[in-house]
């Protein structure tokens, strides 16, 4: 059984994108919540300095004080990858991070999110194979 605060089930499964991907198990409408992402909640200057501990980072920073590490996180949505034409978005309210579609997602669909500004500073290829694709994070 999911979470109350997952509103569509999820599988995890291998993602064409890069590692593991959120995939729809039934079909999610536009402009709904799709669910949320609970993690450990640090400063701002401690996520930090664990991200350069990481090959893969599952950090956001939820305000300019305090970060949420998802590392350890059992939600499907932990495993959302970046698109340059993504599907969802995803929102910071109340210090939790919630994703919401786009459009409508069909059942076997990968769910992914423009990351936006990151801290690899272009350094990270881009592998979504959008058309379009900025090739770089």
């Amino acid at each position: 059984m999911r979470p109350a605060y997952q509103k569509f089930d999820l599988h995890v499964r291998p993602s064409a994108i890069d590692g593991q991907g959120a995939f729809a198990a039934e079909p999610i409408p536009a402009r709904r919540k799709i669910g949320e992402i609970r993690g450990q909640s640090m400063s701002v200057d401690d996520a930090r300095i664990r991200a350069t501990r990481y090959e893969r980072i599952m950090i956001v920073e939820v305000s300019q004080r305090r970060a949420i590490d998802f590392s350890k996180s059992s939600d499907p949505l932990r495993y959302t990858n970046h698109s340059c034409a993504p599907n969802a978005r995803f929102c910071i309210r109340q210090r939790r991070v919630e994703f919401h579609a786009l459009r409508e997602i069909a059942v076997g669909e990968e769910i992914t999110v423009n990351y936006g500004e990151t801290h690899h500073e272009g350094m990270l290829a881009c592998r979504c194979g959008a058309p379009g694709c900025i090739g770089s994070l």
